[in-house]
């Protein structure tokens, strides 16, 4: 197995100058020496190209399967001769972002042939929905259930709860800090807890006192999700949570907004959906669940982490693999 990646992108002079007006050193630390991502931890193959540039032929082996995962690299594999392989495109995300414009791009891209996948049915459904039937199949994702697990546990002494930071906008930290606040005005001793790839900022503050991990090495964060009551989920575009699923697989109950796979894994019952952007029905649900007895909390408990542990990184990979096979064998 192989993974090409493009050459990082670099900031340019007018860039840095508008993050050193705004201070913003997280953004200049991370391009002077940006940090090796997962797949660079993997152990896999991994190839990065050196300048910013079109994946070719000429940088991928011949092969029996090969898969983009972005729609641009879908338009370069799409270029490539049969010899690489037959052509998957996996799609992780509707990759139209505010203030880009791309959207034909990304839709011309989308329905270009090949075989498609998506991580969740939402997903399938939000570009089916402005592209008609397009036979994506939907494979899940999945958390590695030996790494995200916990045993059962109480509701904590201090009543706790947890999210993900980031400074971007679209992933609704600030939507999650606010909830936090108006819990606190009735749960006062309310504790915070949060981790993510961005420093805290004052441009999205975390609420007061929080006890925040940056960049936690991966074996810590069931730690993490295993200390709090609930786990807040508040983005405003996602394709998948995989958060959701990581807190859950720890029996942490969740509360999230209808983005992404929250409605198929909490639409049961199983956690708590609120309204897109509204902060107070994510308070409501913090007091709620923070209110919950001890039996009805462990109750709740026990469903996430039934929903979470019912689907594996196995099954996800059989069904990946079995897919492949038969397009192969086809």
């Amino acid at each position: 197995m192989l993974v090409v990646t493009c050459a990082p992108d670099r900031m340019t002079l007018r860039n840095k100058a508008r993050a050193l007006l705004k201070n913003n050193w997280q953004q200049l630390r991370n391009n002077a020496s940006p940090q090796p991502g997962h797949i660079a931890l993997s152990g896999i193959t991994h190839k990065v190209l050196e300048r910013p540039r079109a994946i070719t032929a000429s940088d991928v082996p011949d092969a029996d399967i090969i898969i983009a995962t972005w729609w641009e690299t879908a338009v370069w594999m799409h270029a490539m001769p049969a010899c690489k392989g037959r052509k998957v495109h996996l799609i992780q995300g509707y990759e139209v972002f505010p203030g880009h414009k791309t959207i034909d791009k990304v839709h011309a891209a989308l329905q270009l042939p090949n075989l498609k996948i998506a991580i969740s049915s939402d997903l399938k459904q939000t570009i089916e929905e402005k592209l008609g039937n397009l036979g994506i199949t939907v494979i899940p994702n999945a958390v590695n259930l030996t790494q995200f697990n916990a045993n059962p546990r109480s509701k904590q002494y201090t009543p706790t709860v947890g999210f993900v930071y980031a400074i971007a906008h679209f992933k609704g930290a600030d939507i999650c800090t606010r909830a936090c606040e108006l819990a606190r005005q009735q749960i006062p001793e309310l504790k915070v807890v949060s981790f993510g790839a961005d420093r805290p900022s004052n441009e999205v503050p975390l609420p007061k006192n929080t006890e925040f991990y940056y960049r936690p090495e991966q074996a810590n964060l069931q730690k993490i999700y295993s200390a709090c009551d609930a786990w807040l989920f508040g983005s405003r575009l996602d394709s998948f949570g995989l958060p959701i699923l990581e807190a859950m697989a720890c029996r942490t109950p969740v509360i999230a907004v209808p983005i992404g796979a929250a409605t198929e894994l909490l639409g049961d019952g199983t956690g708590i959906l609120v309204t897109k952007e509204s902060s107070e029905e994510m308070a409501a649900a913090i007091i709620a669940i923070c209110s919950k007895s001890t039996n009805d909390w462990q109750e709740l408990s026990d469903r996430a982490y039934s929903k979470a542990h019912s689907y594996s990184w196995d099954d996800a990979t059989t069904r990946l693999l079995n897919l492949l096979y038969i397009e192969k064998r086809d």
